[in-house]
């Protein structure tokens, strides 16, 4: 039912379908719709971009993934004496992560599609 939620075509359509959900299973899951009502502004930030982004966002375990390899290595050095040096720890934890990658993202070509659409300026420089 959480899926309905964020797999909604519209803003207005994961509303209801949060108020569904809340109707089926608020009374035996409080805390995780008080967390999606207190918490909403930032979960439905995505339904700013196209479907075909949002799907590749709300799929993807390899951002999760990415996540928890970025915390690790930020983590075993607790302090960094500049700004660059976190930088250079976040680039060298992010290279070592791509390496292990082998499956491809679900929906890519039409969501990189939308993305040079979108952005252009800030992705062509990066595709070879």
């Amino acid at each position: 039912d959480l899926k309905a939620i964020y797999g909604a075509d519209t803003l207005e359509m994961a509303e209801a379908n949060l108020e569904h959900f809340d109707e089926t299973w608020g009374k035996d899951y409080p805390h995780v719709v008080k967390s999606w009502r207190n918490n909403w502004e930032g979960l439905t930030v995505f339904f700013e971009y196209p479907k075909d982004i949002r799907k590749v966002i709300y799929t993807t375990n390899a951002i999760e993934s990415l996540n928890s390899v970025i915390r690790t290595a930020v983590n075993k050095r607790k302090v960094f004496p500049s700004d660059q040096a976190a930088f250079k720890v976040v680039y060298l934890a992010t290279q070592q992560a791509s390496k292990k990658w082998s499956m491809p993202i679900r929906n890519w070509t039409s969501a990189l599609n939308r993305f040079m659409i979108m952005f252009d300026d800030r992705i062509s420089k990066h595709l070879i």
